[in-house]
């Protein structure tokens, strides 16, 4: 499939494009059209984005609307012609909305229905009349498919599986078999309409996601509070979030405190407590407590949004499976329609066989070989696949690197923000002249007002401890070595074991005591009360709560996990250790990048996860580049895949669902060519006949689809 180049784009919906050899008819169809650059079909979110330079839009939806597919525009999302505001807008999460019944695929098969009831009934009345009545009820269904197979031919697709069916149905009414001919075309029908339900259900898993954003907000507006339209709050309002409501946007917590089910967004089953400065998701919600929250994303670009949008992409890039798939079937078919012929013609003329019989075994050929099943297998499982990896935030960029995660031997993560959580943290509070918790209370009084982050991670720590902080003036700051102020009448300096020791001797204790927090990779700050050292605070960027956990099951799935880190070795070798990791320190991006290059020539098939501008030469570089969740946005456009909540974790579960949907895929090949085999050899003895052969072809579709659909559950990994 041709990528969307850089011309002109409109993006439209398709309602009834169920099955690849639907979105191979389409494709064709519009590429053939002058001045169409590129057409990119998203099976999966039922879209088609067509690249141009000039080509008026309603001239391709009419070329899509005469294979039988019905047509609407979508949203502007960037694809939009300028100029041209008469196309009705149409939600993304709207689409395949309708019921089954309601639908195209679903009248036409009651109308067909019904004929062959009617039909029925009246062979039994009639018995004379039963072959008319049954001429009637395939024409039923079956003009409206010969419709479609004639426009496609004309579209560049001959052998389409509407084709197959005409000339099967079309030479059983030719023998006499016109009762079969009337049942395959209406099974045909029903074969067609589970497979639209069948995919209705892929889309909406994934477009399910924006139905969790609510759709107003409680906006506070000139000492008020008024209800508003959630999609046209504007970044830097403010908003109220009442206990048990969903949050309307993504944004940041202004103030109040209270749990928040961030379940639904990122999977996890714990509410996490928030409280100032925290970060909010559209689609979560709200436990006990007021918050305001301060809009960070407008709509369009909130999680939520961009989770659906970046996977309607990824659904766009195929896979390598399902590129060999596409390539074989279009072999495939004409292959099928030969050897049909041959099972028709052959025995006849060579060996003095029953014309009819032979006929109408090859016609059941033709059926049994429709490549329906085959097509959807790959496709329909990495659909499912990405949809149920973006419900728990791991998002991929197509099929080609989910099937390439699963292959990975070695992961490579960069410490900062990655393996730990980018900010330090209050690791050991250390009692020498004075408490424990008054050396906490000290420090937090001259550290107060400041934002640096060291100055943040006492501030949490006494906050967490509901520490009485006492108040102090004439603070002033001594650069590079720390903060001097008066507190409770008392000179107090709060800084670095260097600068302490100019102020009060350090005795050999102290000092012993200072070198074993950092040979654990930690940074010590001592406290100068008066004359006496009074007490040291350690901090350090600790592991994220799932580090240990995470690199474990990626060492149970037999892959290798290094550390690559700018950071100094000591500290680097520290949070190594405490994880059970190899380290490589204080490298610079090339170095990282250098590394990378030197696990594939060994062999190897590499991971490199990461969050920063630094980590962007070697995620390009690495077989997959994967960046967390909080990471900078170069690094988000530079990787292959996300992990959008930063659990270390959620590596191994998207080898673990790449390894799954590789299985699926072979599991649906298999039930797609071992039915067809089955049903062939059984033909060919004369075991079954027409209707076997068009559930061999929709009972296949179905299994396939059905099958793939399973990806959407969650597992426990």
């Amino acid at each position: 499939m041709k990528e969307v180049g850089s011309s002109a784009k409109m993006r439209l919906l398709i309602e009834g494009m169920d099955c690849s050899s639907c979105a191979t008819k389409i494709e064709n169809a519009v590429r053939r059209m002058p001045g169409v650059t590129a057409v990119s079909v998203s099976l999966a979110g039922g879209t088609v984005t067509v690249g141009h330079d000039g080509i008026d839009r309603d001239e391709v939806g009419n070329r899509i609307s005469s294979l039988g597919y019905r047509v609407a525009w979508a949203e502007s999302d960037g694809f939009a012609d300028e100029g041209r505001n008469t196309a009705p807008e149409v939600r993304l999460s709207d689409h395949d909305a309708a019921a089954w019944w309601s639908t195209r695929k679903g009248m036409l098969a009651i109308g067909s229905g019904i004929a062959l009831a009617a039909a029925f009934a009246l062979g039994k009345a009639v018995p004379a009349d039963a072959r008319w009545a049954f001429l009637v009820a395939m024409l039923v269904g079956l003009v409206p498919v010969a419709r479609r197979a004639i426009a496609a031919a004309r579209a560049g697709t001959p052998f389409s599986i509407e084709m197959l069916m005409s000339i099967a149905a079309v030479g059983a009414v030719i023998i006499g078999a016109t009762e079969e001919a009337a049942t395959v075309v209406f099974l045909f029908l029903i074969g067609e309409l589970l497979e639209g339900v069948a995919a209705s259900r892929a889309r909406a898993s994934i477009h399910g996601l924006t139905a969790l954003v609510p759709k107003t907000a409680r906006l506070e507006d000139d000492g008020g509070v008024r209800d508003v339209p959630a999609d046209s709050l504007q970044i830097g309002a403010t908003i109220q979030v009442r206990p048990g409501d969903r949050v309307p946007a993504d944004g940041v917590v202004l103030s109040g405190e209270s749990t928040v089910d961030e379940a639904p967004v990122t999977g996890e089953s714990t509410p996490v407590r928030k409280g100032a400065d925290a970060s909010m998701f559209a689609g979560t919600v709200n436990g006990d407590g007021l918050l305001r929250v301060r809009v960070t994303a407008a709509a369009a670009d909130n999680t939520m949004a961009r989770v659906v949008r970046l996977v309607e992409e990824a659904q766009e890039t195929k896979a390598l499976a399902e590129r060999f798939i596409d390539r074989f079937s279009r072999y495939y078919t004409p292959g099928v329609v030969v050897v049909a012929a041959l099972v028709a013609v052959a025995p006849p003329l060579l060996f003095g066989g029953d014309w009819v019989g032979w006929i109408y075994k090859g016609l059941a050929v033709l059926l049994i070989g429709c490549p329906c099943a085959l097509v959807i297998s790959t496709p329909a499982a990495i659909a499912a696949s990405l949809s149920a990896g973006a419900r728990r935030g791991l998002l991929l960029k197509g099929g080609a690197v989910l099937e390439q995660i699963g292959r990975i031997t070695v992961a490579c993560f960069d410490k900062i923000g990655t393996l730990t959580a980018g900010k330090p943290q209050v690791t050991d509070i250390v009692g020498f002249a004075h408490s424990e918790k008054h050396v906490l209370r000290m420090a937090a009084a001259l550290e107060s007002g400041s934002s640096h982050p060291l100055a943040a991670a006492i501030l949490s720590k006494a906050a967490a401890e509901k520490t009485r902080i006492p108040p102090a003036s004439n603070a002033s700051a001594i650069g590079g070595k720390g903060v001097r102020a008066t507190v409770e009448g008392t000179e107090v300096f709060f800084g670095s074991p260097k600068a302490a020791a100019e102020l009060v001797a350090l005795t050999a204790a102290q000092q012993t005591r200072i070198a074993l927090l950092n040979d654990e990779g930690k940074t010590v700050s001592l406290l100068v009360v008066g004359e006496k050292i009074a007490g040291a605070v350690a901090m350090r960027d600790e592991p994220r709560p799932d580090a240990e956990k995470g690199l474990k099951l990626l060492s149970d799935a037999g892959i290798r996990s290094m550390m690559l880190t700018g950071d100094n070795r000591r500290t680097a070798t520290a949070i190594g250790r405490q994880l059970g990791i190899e380290v490589e320190a204080e490298l610079l991006p090339e170095d990282k990048q250098r590394i990378v290059g030197r696990l594939q020539q060994q062999g190897s098939v590499v991971a490199k996860v990461g969050d920063g501008i630094n980590d962007a030469p070697a995620l390009a570089a690495a077989d997959v580049g994967i960046a967390m969740g909080g990471g900078t946005d170069v690094a988000l456009e530079t990787a292959d895949a996300a992990v959008l909540h930063g659990r270390v974790s959620d590596i191994a579960a998207m080898v673990d669902l790449s390894k799954r949907t590789m299985s699926n895929i072979r599991q649906n090949i298999s039930i797609a060519l071992g039915l067809k085999a089955v049903f062939l050899v059984t033909t060919v003895v004369g075991i079954t006949g027409l209707w076997p052969a068009i559930l061999a072809d929709t009972g296949a579709t179905v299994l396939v689809t059905v099958n793939a659909l399973r990806l959407l559950r969650p597992t426990g990994a």
